[in-house]
Order: C-alpha cells, then structure tokens, then sequence
C-alpha cells in the first residue's frame, strides 16, 4: 500500500481498517512510502501495489507518475496507471463536459499563455494539479490577478463560478468499491469557509445517495480510461441540480473510518486484480 512519508490522523485510520481486512485474509500487506528511496527494489517483489494515502503527490506530479509507470512494469498497480495519468490534471473535467456530463463549468488557463483580464464576478481559482484545498482561492476575479500569476508560474490553473450551494450544503461524495456504490457523505464546510476539507474545519455527515446522483456519478466514473477497485465521486449542487465536481481516482479518502464494513469489500476489489 503505497502512502506518504508522513501521514495524517485520517490516512493513517484508512490505512489501517485495510490492514487489517487483509491481514484476516491471510494477506500479507504493508504500508510503504511512495517515494521512499530504500524501497524502489523492493516493490518489484510484491504482487499488487495500491495507491492508498499518497496525498502528498500533487506536489511533484511528475515524479509520482514515473514511479507509478515503474510499478506497471513490475507488478500489479491498482488503479491502473493510465487512470492516474488521466486524472492526476484536472483537464479530465473538460472530456467530462464534452462527453455530456453535468460538471461545474470550468475555464483552464496554461501556464505561458496569454489570458484576458478577469472580470468582477466572484470565482473560485485553484491549481489544475492540487488536491485537499491546496492552492485554493475565492474572490473578485480583478482582485485575484496577482494570485493568479503567482499559479501559473507553477503550473495550469482552473476558474470556476462560486457555487453557492456549497456553503449551505456542502459537497456530496459518493464512494464506488468494486462494482457497487457503497457508501456517501456530505462533507460541509466551516462557517463562513468555502473549502469543505476536515483539514480545513468543514464536518462530515451521514447522506443517502438519490438516483439521481448515483446517475451522474456512474456516467463521470464511466469515462475513466480503464476500470478501478475503487473510486470517489465529489457532486455540488447547481440549479437544484448535482454536478460533478471532482473524480478522485488515483488516492481517494474512502471515508472507510465511517464506513469500517467497507474495508472487507475494499480487499475484494483489491484481490480480484490478482
């Protein structure tokens, strides 16, 4: 199981629910450091190597996808590496959008190119390769053009429009496990935040998936360029409507610290790639 060097209360929780279901199959799985140098050899002599806590590979994208094009070489990567090629840069939501699929609408600026002044409207900015609120910003767009060139000397950056609903209800994530969606909470933010991360201060409730958001859900997750073990859908709410926000599918938080039972399914998914 790959992970961070340094992990957090959460990540560790995850990492040991999962530990545990496979150890009671007779499994032998450890945690590793990703990016661990001692350890390069070592993952050719396991069987399956899944990405399980390695938030931190946003910030070195490229040497994160060189060490997962070497675990395709040398064994089983889960999930595979073509889907975090896809979906480590948030460009993805663009092919979301012209396959049909309700997403936030979003505007991608590139770093080097030329772009026109922002205007006064509230937006929400952030790196196209950024996880956890990292990078994140809310304002007038004129008010943010300093941030902005700040962002594109280190890389692509996303606009988004507010989305209101957020501060009122927050983010919905719904969880995929196998073939089956399994569970989902509504993560909210603090008062007066618009970033719904724990880290950040927002809360996790309980929530009950509506057909309706299963449907989006399936649809985005169906233009992933292969089939996962596990996958987290992130939906907002637009016009009374769910919309895609994010698909994290290299190293969801599977909010398996709520949902323990889902660990056993989690090491199902897992062994059927073996």
């Amino acid at each position: 199981m790959a992970s961070t060097q340094e992990r957090s209360e959460s990540a560790e929780s995850e990492n040991l629910l999962l530990l545990a279901a496979l150890t009671e199959r007779g499994v032998n799985a450890r945690v590793e450091a990703w990016d661990a140098p001692e350890k390069v050899a070592g993952w050719s002599t396991v069987d399956l190597v899944t990405v399980r806590t390695a938030w931190d590979y946003t910030w070195r994208r490229d040497e994160f996808l060189a060490w997962a094009k070497h675990m395709d070489a040398v064994t089983v990567l889960q999930n595979p590496l073509a889907v975090m090629e896809w979906n480590s840069h948030k460009r993805y939501l663009v092919e979301l959008t012209r396959a049909g699929i309700p997403v936030v609408p979003t505007t991608f600026i590139h770093a080097g190119s030329p772009h026109d002044p922002l205007g006064p409207d509230p937006v929400v900015m952030k790196p196209a390769v950024a996880a956890g609120g990292r990078g994140a910003y809310l304002g007038p767009g004129r008010d943010l053009e300093g941030t902005l060139a700040d962002l594109l000397s280190k890389g692509d950056v996303l606009i988004q429009p507010v989305v209101e609903s957020i501060a009122t209800e927050g983010e919905i994530s719904l969880v995929k496990i196998g073939n089956k969606w399994s569970h989902s909470v509504r993560k909210v933010p603090a008062a007066g935040g618009f970033l719904v991360q724990e880290s950040h201060g927002g809360r996790l409730e309980e929530h009950k998936a509506t057909t309706r958001e299963l449907e989006v859900a399936e649809s985005a997750l169906a233009c992933s360029p292969a089939p996962v073990h596990a996958a987290r859908v992130d939906l907002v709410r637009m016009n009374g409507e769910p919309v895609v926000m994010e698909l994290e599918l290299i190293e969801p938080d599977l909010f398996l610290r709520r949902s323990p039972r889902e660990a056993d399914r989690l090491t199902d998914a897992l062994l059927a790639n073996l």
